[in-house]
């Protein structure tokens, strides 16, 4: 088991990471987010996940594209790993294989991919594209992801799937990772579970209890060993640290009070639409309060509302149970990541470090 990493969502869009109007101290430009990765790097985080959206939704009028701004962020950071979501269905996975190697190229062998296999219609539908069933968005994902690796690490490659056709590709040069470029994904339900085992390097797990993650993980475990794979676990979380608990919490308070209820509840109802597709009743967000989705991706019940202690504890119950990374969201991305770099980061390094060596971990 390897040391704990670090990643960091992007607000590349505008609205921040919570559907509020409570006033926060965020900016979704180009200008920001690099001050955001040059502090990302400075302060210990690994990663950065850059998100992919293209019609305002919960309050995000603005979007920037994920892989043209993770290659500006690229050209200016060194050592900060730049995940790019992408929606199989609105790209060819063959072109947009081309860019991750150019990427992983520009960065010097820092790009990563996450897929992401939609919830949102009419993104699909308002860009003339058809609007699948759950499970066969899973399935288009899967196939998105073998034409990657097999452009990444074949000379030519030809392919006869469902949804995607390659004839004798060539494809130069390849990344500088090759195969080994990092491939995420995320979702909750069967059809998810099962396609991270069988493709996927890291599976992303929305807001849960600690027994409620232990549980993902044993299952995509079991899953993946079937396979003859492992598979690396990744937890979402909302970061909130302040000098005292109660002033954590308020501000958690401050931004469900202030909730854009409009917003939420049109969130609600384009991920329910969206679940609505399929037979299957454990997908994303289906167990999600009204608090939970004014952080659309469930991060508040993660539990990352403390004391740096408090925060850094929590993260050590999560590696315990076999998570690799955790990925946080901010309120104010201009205090706070620095905040949570400097206070929570090197305390759980340090954490990690005695457990180690007293041999709770290995």
């Amino acid at each position: 088991m390897g040391n704990l990493q670090f990643a960091y969502w992007v607000p590349n869009v505008s609205g921040g990471l919570v559907v509020s109007k409570h006033q926060q101290n965020t900016d979704w430009s180009f200008e920001a987010n690099k001050r955001y990765a040059l502090t990302a790097e400075e302060y210990g985080y690994d990663y950065a996940l850059l998100q992919t959206r293209f019609f305002a939704s919960y309050g995000a009028e603005n979007q920037l594209e994920a892989i043209t701004l993770a290659s500006a962020l690229a050209s200016v950071t060194s050592k900060l790993k730049l995940i790019s979501a992408v929606h199989p269905g609105l790209w060819h996975p063959a072109v947009y294989a081309k860019m991750l190697a150019t990427l992983d190229h520009i960065s010097g062998g820092r790009a990563a991919v996450n897929i992401v296999s939609g919830w949102f219609k009419q993104e699909f539908t308002g860009y003339g594209e058809p609007w699948l069933e759950h499970d066969e968005r899973y399935r288009r994902s899967e196939e998105f992801i073998q034409v990657l690796r097999s452009l990444w690490t074949e000379e030519t490659t030809s392919y006869q799937g469902d949804y995607y056709e390659i004839n004798e590709a060539p494809f130069k040069p390849k990344p500088v990772q090759g195969g080994d470029l990092p491939i995420f994904q995320g979702g909750n339900s069967s059809a998810a579970k099962k396609m991270a085992a069988r493709v996927s390097d890291y599976y992303f797990m929305n807001g849960n209890t600690i027994e409620g993650f232990k549980k993902q993980i044993e299952e995509v475990e079991q899953l993946a060993a079937l396979e003859g794979r492992t598979v690396n676990f990744a937890v979402n979380g909302f970061a909130i640290v302040r000098e005292t608990e109660e002033e954590a919490v308020q501000l958690l308070r401050d931004i469900v009070a202030n909730a854009d209820h409009d917003a939420v509840k049109g969130f609600r109802e384009a991920v329910k639409e969206a679940g609505q597709s399929t037979k299957n009743k454990d997908g994303m967000w289906a167990n999600s309060t009204f608090e939970d989705l004014v952080q659309y991706n469930d991060g508040f019940k993660t539990g990352l509302i403390g004391t740096a202690e408090q925060v850094a504890d929590r993260i050590i119950e999560l590696k315990k149970i076999g998570v690799d990374l955790v990925l946080t969201g901010h309120f104010h991305y201009e205090e706070d990541l620095q905040r949570f770099g400097e206070e929570v980061i090197p305390l759980v390094k340090q954490k990690e470090k005695e457990l180690r060596e007293s041999g709770v971990l290995v």
